[in-house]
């Protein structure tokens, strides 16, 4: 048998290139572990650092600033909106270890002389409606719920339109799942971001795609079609954005989104296999569309959100029941109290005698920690699984 020699420095290379901290070569688990101790490129100090007891370790190089602070998603419950001082060493580097974590991924932000900043050396900087932000992976033992696996997986497509709502060029992302085929029609997802958020948030964010091959490795939810749009329609900080953007994007969603995926995606055409879900902004806006458009849409998922029953009057409606299959109301531990608007609306469902699922879960706050977990553990696997489906 012929033997095939492979240089030592050409396993070095592989060495360096599939595992250098935050090298993204590969779509890693465990991305900000420091494996070479090796600086990111245009960095000047390794920052975070993650450790596998899912400690951290913050560092900036800023020898002329006076004060900085860590902020983030890592901190909630009696802990929220904590800010965490740096110390600084002789050598003008801040230097900030907490944890342990939970593994997560966390959203996070310096605040350095009284000014909220990403972390400058940080390569995994998030992006919406609002300014960006550094997301910090606490890998546990091996991939999570939410990463990339050796499993089959879906496409995501970026598909540009023009509005006549909007007046405008516009854009949203389509996922279609492993072995997609124009030979069979598939259920559709309409799932929504929240304020700050845009069409790329479930995508680039919150893991939407890697939540969904996942499960479908794992044999727990239905082959199907998830369209992300944008539902920014207004201009967020408008005064007006509660009565205009409700109305319009309904608009967007009957007079462009649904003809546009209908006309380009092979899908069942059928209000039993559509369905529209969101987070916080977004779950309002799927209620509202959602429960004014039951010959559209028969399962709705609000994430972290709610309208008062006075603005869904189709919930009061004789017969609701038959008209949906499944009505998801869920959020995160550390944003339920007594109170709270999900709270209140679950409570009203129980004296209309409302089907619906109500669910608290994750170790989360109003964030992606409890948006994704919600999303694996209950929405996605519940979703087109008891309802009538026409077999198309």
């Amino acid at each position: 048998m012929r033997k095939i020699f492979i240089p030592a420095v050409f396993l070095v290379m592989m060495s360096y290139s599939s595992f250098a901290q935050q090298a993204h070569v590969n779509l890693d688990w465990d991305p900000q572990k420091n494996k070479e101790n090796l600086v990111p490129f245009s960095a000047n100090v390794i920052s975070p650092e993650v450790f596998d007891d899912h400690t951290v370790i913050f560092r900036l190089r800023a020898p002329e600033v006076s004060k900085v602070l860590l902020t983030g998603t890592m901190f909630v419950g009696d802990e929220a909106g904590k800010q965490v001082p740096f110390t600084k060493g002789d050598d003008g580097i801040w230097t900030l270890k907490i944890g342990p974590l939970v593994p997560d991924i966390y959203l996070y932000y310096f605040i350095i002389d009284g000014v909220k900043v990403v972390d400058p050396n940080n390569s995994f900087t998030g992006f919406a409606a609002m300014p960006p932000f550094s997301m910090l992976f606490v890998h546990g033992d091996g991939p999570a719920f939410y990463d990339a696996k050796n499993v089959p997986h879906g496409a995501i497509t970026t598909h540009f339109y023009y509005s006549p709502v909007t007046g405008g060029v516009r854009d949203m992302l389509i996922y279609t799942p492993p072995g997609y085929s124009s030979s069979k029609k598939y259920p559709t997802l309409y799932l929504l971001g929240g304020s700050g958020d845009l069409a790329q948030t479930w995508y680039m964010h919150g893991q939407a795609n890697f939540i969904m091959d996942n499960l479908l490795a794992e044999g727990k939810a239905v082959p199907m079609i998830i369209v992300m749009p944008n539902n920014q329609v207004v201009h967020r900080s408008n005064p007006k954005h509660t009565d205009l953007s409700f109305p319009l994007f309904e608009r967007e969603m009957k007079e462009v989104i649904i003809p546009f995926v209908e006309s380009n995606y092979s899908v069942i055409k059928d209000r039993h296999a559509r369905a529209i879900s969101g987070l916080s902004m977004g779950g309002r806006h799927a209620q509202y569309v959602g429960l004014r458009n039951l010959d559209l849409f028969a399962s709705i998922g609000l994430l972290s959100a709610a309208l008062p029953v006075d603005q869904t009057p189709a919930l009061k409606e004789p017969g609701i029941n038959s008209k949906l299959d499944y009505l998801f109301v869920g959020a995160g531990t550390y944003e339920t109290r007594p109170g709270v608007r999900h709270e209140v609306l679950h409570n009203d469902l129980v004296k209309l005698n409302v089907n619906h699922e109500y669910y608290i879960g994750s170790r989360g706050a109003h964030d992606l920690i409890t948006w994704r977990h919600l999303l694996y553990y209950r929405f996605l696997p519940n979703l087109f699984r008891n309802t009538s489906v026409p077999k198309k």
